[in-house]
């Protein structure tokens, strides 16, 4: 026998050692995402969030994974120069929010350099020649919560019509805050995202404001209602909507070191990382991927299925 040989069946010797029978396993990896951002340029201007989105979900996407990207269509995005236009196929949906109708409008544009197509959710009542929370003048926007839940449902719904199934959700900012609500409380056993694990980003921008005195009519929509926020006290002011999209969401990623945030989302129980700027599509998609592999964990096993390789 060689010394190579020799060298070979020692390897093998002391590996099946310390397998000792064991699987060698591998993690999933989540493929389909969905992103609710607030804001992305280059339709809006410069900030954190919209500068992070416009990076972050390309080089997402560069991951070999499936991507769709669904933004509000605040009333100054320019819609010739940017060449949205409407999918009527997916447009004239009626959504009722505190006993009001809202219409749907969906549109579509891409940006080509990223190769990432964006849907844009639309209304006259809530976004029409209307800026994001406040007004030209510098003043907060009195229905902020309706147009949140507005965006948040318009986006689901559409998922739906589109038939597709994202593995991940991750909501970004005030505006998407209610969708992990939503997901949890109402459209936990819709097709489309009856697996889906939920990732919520807050931003630190929003006024100080206290809710609205129909808060509780605006959250109200099937199963969904406040009684299932007992459990984070009083909810009284906009920026507890940060608040209740980290508690419904199962993992939380922060745009920049945030002590307020972190400490928040460990006392909450949730796995929380930081964006590193240098490699902006790293730590969200490791929390991507473990997330996902615990749903694909979770699921009831086959005979013959395999988690890894034995030896």
């Amino acid at each position: 026998m060689t010394k190579t040989q020799d060298a070979v069946n020692c390897f093998f010797i002391i590996f099946s050692y310390l397998c000792n029978g064991c699987y060698i396993t591998y993690m999933e990896k989540a493929k389909k995402i969905l992103f609710l951002t607030q804001e992305i340029e280059p339709y809006v201007n410069e900030t954190t969030l919209s500068s992070i989105s416009r990076n972050l979900i390309p080089a997402v996407q560069e991951t070999g994974r499936e991507v769709r990207t669904f933004t509000p269509k605040w009333g100054h995005i320019n819609e010739r120069r940017n060449q949205l236009h409407e999918v009527i196929r997916l447009s004239g949906m009626n959504l009722i929010i505190d006993d009001t109708d809202h219409q749907l409008i969906i549109k579509v544009a891409s940006i080509n350099a990223a190769r990432i197509q964006v849907y844009f959710i639309d209304n006259d009542d809530f976004m029409k020649n209307r800026l994001m929370l406040l007004d030209d003048k510098g003043k907060l926007y009195k229905d902020n919560v309706e147009r949140a839940m507005f965006f948040a449902r318009g986006s689901l719904e559409t998922v739906k019509k589109l038939r597709w199934t994202p593995e991940i959700v991750h909501c970004q900012g005030f505006m998407s805050s209610l969708a992990p609500y939503l997901l949890k409380l109402a459209y936990y056993d819709e097709p489309s995202f009856r697996e889906s694990k939920i990732i919520y980003t807050p931003t630190t921008d929003i006024p100080e404001a206290p809710l609205p005195k129909n808060f509780e009519g605006i959250l109200s929509y099937r199963e969904a209602n406040k009684s299932a926020l007992t459990t984070l006290g009083g909810l009284s002011q906009l920026e507890d909507l940060n608040r209740i999209g980290m508690f419904m969401s199962d993992g939380v990623v922060l745009n920049e070191p945030n002590d307020h945030y972190m400490r928040m989302a460990r006392e909450m129980g949730k796995p929380v990382v930081v964006i590193d700027k240098e490699n902006i599509a790293s730590a969200p998609s490791d929390l991507y991927d473990r997330l996902w592999d615990e749903v694909v964990r979770s699921r009831p096993k086959e005979e013959d299925d395999d988690e890894g390789f034995l030896f």
